[in-house]
């Protein structure tokens, strides 16, 4: 920006409404989740069609945001966050309103589409106002939004569905956007927009084409039998021929909508690699632990969101140590320490029976959080210490796309795997349920040759089958995890400010 670091004004009201803005959008990727079976009656769709309500609003917040560095630099940073909150807000209240479910689906994608630059935006704009010192103090309140929001999304859209109804986890929006919007439009400093920019027409078809297809192949995989459907194949290679016109075309074209030079900085090269391993696990465990606790464990749906609760809180803890921390000793450490708590939690949740103690599950809870907290700050400070300040808002953007199909990819892959392992293990242990048991025979409401006794032992073949299927998800989190250890060495803490590079316009 044109102003110094100590010539920023109001430095903390401004990040007041940039937390304001991020936590608003990181909320709704998940508070709508609980709410969905009421949906699902006020707009008469199925299952299968009430979850477009999540995937129609992840799908357009990963293909909208990796021009967002674009048009901030054609547009103006300020005018385009102040546009993108507007827009967020109106569509959050359109989302309550809707009477069907295309209209739903409808105003879900412009949510997306808005929602998706605001935290880019937020990062990239936090990143200029703090002075190199500050920053990691700085992205562990900006990143509390990012991280706290999908953890406690399920919880308060749980309450805001209990006491009124499910349109009030969208109205809710309303008075936090309305604050955001008039703080931000005194307070953040304007840059100058290049009018001369042209965009990327191309380049951003061809992304769109493969993410889109990506996600579409993901939502549907499960559903379709995965590849034995000829809409999943035929999705598939338009999501690798899109992928790969995206990086031929990257490379080659003029000035493409994302600068090639963000990936010359083998700093945010191995960041963005570990952002997409640890978007897999942040949605997928919370999207595995909110089933687990009310189908196997019995717990009220008031009680589970409790239970989950405290992951916001050892996520917040440990940003807080991590970011005062990362500019005093090296952030990898603290990468590696999140990585390892993240792993022994995922393992201690392999052991788990339906009957484990509320304490236990708190305790493991909190350990994760705090995992994930160690993890993000220091990445993001070790992501952007070396790229220049004028690829920030381009790097902050397609760090924001790694985790959405990050985040994405582990929870497709998680559920299809609990899927079809509850389905495998069902088949294996109903093996042994037959008259030639002995040990069914002591228990007579448990004989297979009357109806009742054979509905009885479905059920809990069943719950067994579960019980084991998701232990065995709970172990393909870890074999996520345990990788970025690797990838560590491949990073480097950075001793100087680094130059200036060129882009393809002037941000700044």
């Amino acid at each position: 920006m044109n102003q110094g670091f100590e010539q920023v004004p109001h430095r903390a009201l401004i990040t007041v409404c940039l937390m304001i803005a991020t936590l608003m959008q990181a909320l709704d990727s998940t508070i709508a989740n609980v709410a969905l079976p009421y949906m699902q009656g006020s707009l008469s769709a199925t299952y299968d069609e009430i979850t477009w309500v999540l995937t129609s609003y992840v799908t357009a917040a990963a293909i909208m945001t990796a021009p967002v560095g674009w048009m901030a630099m054609r547009f103006g940073r300020k005018r385009l966050f102040l546009a993108c909150l507007i827009g967020f807000t109106v569509a959050s209240m359109m989302c309550g309103a809707a009477q069907s479910l295309p209209q739903m689906v409808a105003f879900r994608l412009l949510q997306g589409v808005f929602g998706a630059a605001l935290v880019p935006l937020s990062q990239s704009t936090m990143l200029d106002i703090y002075p190199p010192a500050q920053r990691g103090t700085a992205m562990a309140i900006w990143g509390m939004g990012v991280m706290v929001g999908p953890i406690l999304g399920p919880t308060l859209g749980g309450y805001l569905t209990e006491l009124y109804n499910w349109r009030w986890v969208f109205y809710v929006n309303l008075p936090f956007g309305i604050l955001a919007v008039a703080g931000l439009s005194v307070l953040m400093p304007r840059n100058q927009p290049s009018a001369s920019l042209r965009f990327d027409w191309i380049g951003f078809a061809v992304l769109a084409l493969g993410i889109g297809s990506l996600q579409m192949m993901l939502d549907r995989g499960q559903d379709q039998d995965w590849f034995s459907s000829t809409e999943i194949i035929v999705e598939a290679v338009l999501a690798g021929l899109g992928i790969y016109l995206f990086a031929v075309h990257m490379m080659t074209a003029e000035k493409p909508f994302l600068p090639p030079g963000i990936f010359a900085d083998m700093n945010f090269l191995v960041s963005s690699c570990l952002m997409f391993a640890i978007g897999m696990v942040l949605l997928a465990s919370s999207a595995l632990m909110a089933p687990w606790l009310q189908n196997l464990a019995n717990f009220p749906v008031e009680t589970a969101g409790l239970v989950l609760a405290p992951r916001g809180i050892g996520t917040m803890g440990a940003m807080l140590i991590g970011g005062r921390l990362s500019s005093r000793f090296d952030p990898r450490l603290f990468i590696a320490l999140g990585v390892l708590l993240l792993c022994w939690s995922l393992w201690e949740m392999t052991g788990w029976t339906p009957d484990v103690a509320r304490q236990v599950v708190v305790m493991n809870i909190i350990v994760q959080g705090a995992g994930l907290g160690f993890i993000f700050i220091p990445l993001q400070v070790l992501a952007f210490a070396t790229l220049a300040p004028v690829l920030r808002t381009d790097g902050t953007a397609f760090l924001s796309l790694t985790r959405n199909v990050g985040s994405a990819i582990g929870v497709s892959a998680t559920s299809a795997l609990l899927t079809r392992n509850t389905q495998a293990l069902h088949e294996q242990i109903g093996g042994y349920v037959t008259p030639f048991n002995r040990t069914l025979h002591g228990f007579k409401m448990l004989d297979p040759s009357t109806p009742h006794g054979a509905a009885m032992l479905d059920r809990l073949v069943n719950q067994q089958a579960q019980i084991i299927a998701y232990l065995d998800s709970f172990k393909l989190l870890i074999f996520t995890s345990l990788p970025a250890l690797l990838l560590l060495l491949l990073l480097r803490r950075p001793r100087v400010a680094p130059p200036a590079l060129e882009s393809h316009a002037v941000m700044e």
